[in-house]
């Protein structure tokens, strides 16, 4: 006998579940397209309502505009818990904090009234421009991009401490080359200044005076060059390796995308992803 949170294949759940978490079939497709639409519609209201004209000439139309995408998230949300096995996966997944940050700042603006509570409910509104991280997901990739990024972390964290080294040493260096008079008073200040030029921003809030000191910053422009090339290179060459998946199927049992074309189980739970397959066998 199967439970509660069985889901069997050719069931409403089964069938909920290949509309919201598949992109291969052609309602996926339609439904995926749509929540595009409405997730970059949502982001340019939050971006309209904050412009004083248009919220006082249109601020109705966008409250209606507004609470109809909010309902359509807050439907989606509820649907992509009843189509899971295992819905905490989702619940407390990166994807799913963000579907939840995203329809629960417009119920709050009912409950918290009052003059004194506004700048509050502005700010907790402003928690939908998150929508946009969702659209990530639609990119397949990105996916390829973050396992690119998460392999190469180790690299990266070296490279960055080894940088913070260099900054720290240039801002002690022209702590002690430079008069204060000339913004330098301080070594925290004077990494502060080695940091902007090594990345080549240029304030230009503090600056050199000495010609030992002109000298020694023109060589970590220089070196500025150099450095900001290398985690480019070594992101691109964890790219090169990193093989292009074409499978869209997520797991039934925890929502989790981004498997191999020729896997069968899921690699985060280790569920059947081809439940149907089994039934016919």
């Amino acid at each position: 006998m199967s439970g509660p949170s069985d889901i069997r294949p050719g069931s409403w759940r089964f069938r909920l579940h290949e509309i919201i978490f598949e992109a291969d079939t052609r309602v996926g497709k339609v439904f995926d397209v749509t929540l595009m639409v409405l997730i970059i519609l949502s982001v340019i209201l939050v971006m309209l309502e904050s412009v004083p004209s248009i919220q006082e000439r249109y601020g109705d139309t966008l409250w209606v505009l507004e609470w109809s995408v909010t309902i359509f998230f807050s439907l989606e949300y509820i649907a992509r818990i009843i189509s899971l096995k295992k819905p905490k996966h989702y619940i407390l997944s990166f994807y799913g904090i963000i579907d939840l940050l995203s329809v629960i700042p417009t119920y709050l603006g009912l409950v918290l009234g009052g003059a004194q509570s506004l700048m509050v409910i502005r700010t907790l509104r402003l928690l939908r421009i998150f929508r946009v991280l969702k659209l990530v997901k639609f990119v397949r990739e990105a996916s390829v991009l973050g396992d690119a990024l998460k392999a190469s972390r180790h690299k990266i964290s070296v490279f960055f401490l080894f940088v913070l080294a260099i900054d720290i040493i240039a801002g002690t260096v022209m702590y002690l080359i430079e008069p204060s008079s000339a913004g330098f008073t301080s070594i925290p200040r004077s990494i502060y200044w080695a940091i902007v030029t090594m990345t080549t921003v240029g304030y230009g809030d503090i600056a050199p005076v000495t010609v030992l000191g002109q000298l020694f910053a023109s060589l970590l422009m220089i070196m500025g060059y150099v450095i900001i090339a290398v985690p480019t290179g070594i992101v691109s060459a964890k790219l090169s390796q990193m093989p292009m998946r074409s499978n869209t199927q997520a797991c039934l049992n925890c929502g989790k995308e981004g498997h191999t074309d020729d896997a069968r189980y899921c690699r985060f739970c280790g569920e059947d992803i081809y439940p149907e397959r089994s039934d016919e066998s």
